[in-house]
């Protein structure tokens, strides 16, 4: 005779064992902030009754799919692809599913992917938006929240994890003033708040130290950024360094300057953003803002979870700090350069 099925255990089962309320299981499957000691105990809780989230039966008994949305601007960027990997696995953990579009900074596709989140009924976006679609985005009448990450609503309208930007890119400044650099130029991207904020720092960076902004933005590709660097350099009046917005910039900056014979930092100096794997191999090193990548997939699935917890509280903007990594690409500033 064969012994009788095992009754799958619940979040109540969970609950129970840990000692804890079922909203407190769902935000540490969640990893919404809670102690590192309740963390643990709802953990082994799950792993003493061998929890295993039921998807097909929480679909049955709500609208919405238990799906969380993922638009990011570009998965090419490491930057999008660390986040994405913090989000799914905060998503797992809540026993949860991830629809991840790629939109290549363009407003038709995004509005393609909205459309498509509509119809799966998702239960929640995270979404990294252009300009053009974030000032029309609470006009949409979406029916799921939505967390922005490393874009900013203005007036606050939506919950959003960013990277203080412009105290970023002031950074990169500061340092390539202080090995002695003073002709410093900025590329931006062109369709994003994160450019603009980047922007901004370095603006007023550059006016604090006295000095003449020089800045172009251009479109979110490694190939803008190596054409825009072979112009800027036929210059006369060529920069001595350049403060780039995003990894893949700093990629293109780096081959414009090897095609052009340009020593960094000999000739030429360079800082930029994300710490990649690769920008520590590059010659010298680059010296680069490493932001906290699972810091901000982790946060915003946590915003996302307080949202549907709390439909009606107040928006929040968890604005997180930079790290300025120093490598050789920033060495002090040869006068035989010039």
């Amino acid at each position: 005779m064969s012994a009788p099925a095992k009754t799958a255990s619940s979040i109540k089962d969970v609950a129970r064992a840990a000692g804890v309320s079922v909203a407190t299981v769902s935000r540490v499957l969640g990893n919404g902030p809670v102690s590192e000691a309740l963390r643990k105990r709802v953990e082994d809780a799950v792993r003493a009754t061998g929890y295993r989230p039921n998807l097909s039966a929480r679909r049955l008994r709500s609208q919405h799919s238990q799906t969380v949305g993922l638009v990011v601007s570009d998965i090419r960027n490491p930057f999008f692809t660390a986040v994405s990997r913090a989000v799914e696995d905060a998503a797992y953990h809540a026993g949860m599913r991830v629809i991840l579009c790629n939109s290549d900074e363009n407003p038709e596709r995004e509005e393609l992917y909205l459309r498509l989140m509509q119809e799966e009924r998702i239960t929640g976006l995270i979404f990294a938006p252009t300009r053009a679609t974030l000032d029309r985005l609470d006009r949409l009448d979406l029916e799921f929240p939505v967390v922005l990450i490393d874009r900013n609503a203005p007036a606050g309208r939506h919950d959003a994890v960013v990277l203080d930007n412009p105290q970023a890119a002031a950074m990169l400044v500061d340092h390539l003033h202080a090995r002695g650099y003073r002709r410093i130029a900025g590329l931006f991207g062109n369709t994003s708040t994160t450019g603009a904020e980047r922007h901004e720092g370095y603006r007023a960076a550059m006016a604090a130290k006295g000095l003449v902004p020089a800045a172009r933005f251009i479109a979110p590709y490694a190939d803008a950024a190596e054409e825009a660097v072979e112009r800027w350099m036929a210059d006369a009046d060529r920069p001595e360094a350049f403060v780039v917005s995003n990894s893949l910039f700093l990629m293109g900056v780096v081959k414009a300057a090897r095609r052009m014979g340009l020593s960094i930092p000999g000739r030429l100096a360079v800082a930029g953003f994300d710490n990649e794997p690769w920008t520590e191999l590059v010659g010298p090193g680059l010296t680069v803002i490493e932001q906290p990548v699972q810091e901000i997939g982790r946060s915003a699935m946590a915003l996302l979870f307080e949202r549907l917890e709390q439909p009606d509280r107040p928006t929040r903007r968890l604005v997180l700090a930079g790290t300025c990594v120093v490598r050789g690409s920033t060495g002090a500033r040869l006068e035989a350069a010039d």
